[in-house]
């Protein structure tokens, strides 16, 4: 007997209903966003769950919340939309001579390093190009990679992940710094101890997060137990506002440590003098093997290698 699935014909129209529907939680506000009638609406979410052969939402006091299939269903219809987006994206580009879109995402030392020099310099070539960068922990990054949401990333690839989705362009390692208000106790001296910055409160990342447990591991590694007095953070922002107020000691890549202390951002942070080089395991351009970069995605890969002088 012939699977029904395997003729499954889905169309643009239903699966933008179903992300209405699980957008908003009620069918008639899901219509009115797709410019139907609740009717309407209603017999096409009858049609797309025969042709699937199981109920997508079950009614609740909240609103229409999604069955475990329809979860599925709607995580696969975002990709398949946005896909078409892009193709269409892609082909108007391609006509009217402009460039298209690239989401691209990086940790945060290659975004300093690698993206923002090569972006510039695309900027300038194509100042049409519509880039969008999101920088975020790896995990954040691999996820929306697989989820077909970003073109390619600068990213570590962790065990969750299976490494045979990606194309792998291995990069650098990361250096870490320790970087201070300007005006801290310790900024002017001329060599820095872990014992020294034991007892200090520090502004590091969530625990597993990369510079993080390197850091940890530098404490451990001269027999030193890890900070006790420890705000864990990931945004720069705050870690700008905090370090400002504060003795506190942020542990953060070489390269936003180098951006912090530069003018004209850095007149108010150090980069202290640390006898120990810290460094965290390398990181990698990542991109998916069964989905072809567009032509703008390729330019900026290719912009961001030649800016790390490495090959691909």
């Amino acid at each position: 007997m012939s699977d029904p699935l395997a003729r499954l014909h889905l169309k643009p129209s239903q699966l933008r209903l179903i992300l209405r529907i699980a957008e908003s939680a009620r069918l008639q506000i899901a219509a009115n966003a797709c410019a139907m009638t609740q009717p309407a609406a209603s017999r096409m979410l009858a049609e797309t769950e025969r042709q699937l052969g199981a109920p997508l939402f079950v009614r609740a006091p909240s609103g229409m919340v999604p069955t475990e299939i329809g979860t599925a269903v709607i995580r696969r219809a975002r990709t398949i939309l946005r896909e078409m987006g892009n193709m269409a994206a892609d082909v108007t580009a391609l006509r009217g001579g402009h460039a298209g879109s690239v989401v691209v995402g990086a940790v945060t030392g290659p975004a300093v390093s690698h993206l923002v020099p090569a972006i510039r310099e695309i900027k300038h070539e194509i100042p049409e190009a519509d880039i969008t960068v999101e920088v975020l922990p790896s995990r954040d990054l691999l996820h929306h990679l697989t989820a077909g949401e970003m073109d390619f990333a600068l990213a570590r690839i962790l065990p969750e992940f299976d490494s045979r989705d990606f194309e792998i362009l291995p990069m650098r390692d990361e250096k870490v710094a320790f970087c201070t208000r300007a005006g801290h106790p310790l900024a002017r001296a001329p060599m820095v101890t872990l014992t020294e910055l034991a007892e200090y409160e520090w502004i590091m990342q969530q625990r597993g997060a990369p510079i993080r447990e390197a850091t940890l591991e530098a404490f451990a590694s001269v027999g030193l137990p890890e900070p006790r007095n420890v705000v864990s953070s990931a945004s720069i922002v705050f870690t700008m506002a905090y370090l400002a107020e504060s003795d506190a000691v942020a542990s953060v890549s070489q390269e936003v440590g180098l951006l912090l202390r530069r003018a004209p951002v850095g007149a108010g942070f150090a980069l202290l003098a640390v006898q120990r080089d810290i460094r965290v395991a390398p990181y990698f351009l990542l991109n998916l093997r069964h989905r072809p970069l567009s032509q703008l995605a390729q330019r900026v890969r290719a912009k961001v290698i030649e800016k790390t002088g490495l090959s691909g």
